[in-house]
């Protein structure tokens, strides 16, 4: 497996995403526009900006399934990405309907961004998020014993770290398995090539010792559940190659799927998680279901 690079030109290319898709500014249109409507559409069955943490940025918008199973529903909780330093919930919304109208019920938190807070917080109030979905997603028709996290990019690095979370050191009341499985889309498992992107680096403020703590790639595998990782086919080297480390990592026991998808980009990915019948889509409802 080839190594990253320590020249800031080659990072720049490898990281920025926005550089990378010159139609980027289209697909964050799309997301915020099919966002709003998904909140239109499920009005009635959607509560939104409802607080799991006592800080301005912990709220979480929580999509009832169209139908309920009888012990109530497989629950996602969909982590967005940005980079940690931007995007919102509210853009994010459009993940929800492919999976409500499949009786699954869909949780989306928000999280404070850098440079205001650190990674490591933001870390900290995932853990929140999860802890506030186990103790009260059953009031909303969510079954709490079958959580799958889903994130993408950024959310996508969350996602590996709560799957592999010490649930006990949360809370006392928390199962072993808060999480069962995981979805990440586009992730990042090994932070320091991060710490020397130009455009990256200021916001993070990440130090040597930060950026080794928090690279799931540098873990122990999980005890349990199945991490599913996913990376668009036209996506750089390096998103390639972080996707590949984790399977590596973690071994094909707890990553049993490590696939680049053909004929997609960095933004483009996420929008095949909602879209019904996508090799994506279906690939996270085998996750709910297990």
């Amino acid at each position: 497996m080839s190594t990253w690079q320590r020249d800031p030109n080659w990072l720049e290319a490898e990281y920025n995403n926005r550089a990378r898709v010159p139609a980027f500014a289209e697909h964050l249109q799309y997301w915020r526009e099919a966002s709003a409507q998904a909140r239109v559409a499920a009005h009635g069955r959607c509560r939104l900006d409802v607080p799991y943490g006592d800080s301005a940025a912990e709220r979480l918008d929580v999509f009832r399934p169209e139908r309920s199973p009888k012990g109530g529903a497989p629950v996602m909780l969909f982590i967005h990405g940005g980079y940690w330093r931007s995007l919102d919930k509210a853009d994010h919304s459009f993940v929800a309907p492919a999976f409500t109208r499949q009786g699954v019920c869909v949780v989306v938190p928000n999280y404070a961004l850098c440079p205001a807070v650190g990674m490591s917080e933001i870390a900290l109030q995932m853990t929140r998020a999860v802890a506030w979905t186990v103790r009260h997603v059953a009031d909303f028709g969510g079954d709490p014993s079958r959580i799958t996290v889903a994130g993408h990019s950024a959310g996508g690095h969350l996602a590996a770290m709560l799957l592999a979370c010490d649930w006990a050191q949360v809370g006392a009341d928390l199962p072993a398995r808060a999480v069962r499985n995981a979805l990440s889309i586009s992730g990042l498992f090994q932070l320091e090539p991060l710490r020397h992107t130009p455009s990256l680096a200021n916001d993070l403020r990440m130090d040597a010792t930060e950026a080794k703590r928090l690279s799931p790639a540098l873990w122990p595998a999980p005890a349990h559940g199945s991490l599913a990782a996913v990376v668009g086919g036209e996506e750089s080297s390096e998103f390639l190659r972080q996707n590949a480390l984790i399977h590596k990592a973690w071994g094909s026991q707890r990553v049993p799927v490590c696939a680049a998808l053909p004929g997609l980009n960095h933004f483009s990915v996420l929008e095949a998680l909602a879209q019904p019948g996508h090799r994506l889509q279906r690939q996270a409802l085998g996750l709910l279901q297990a």
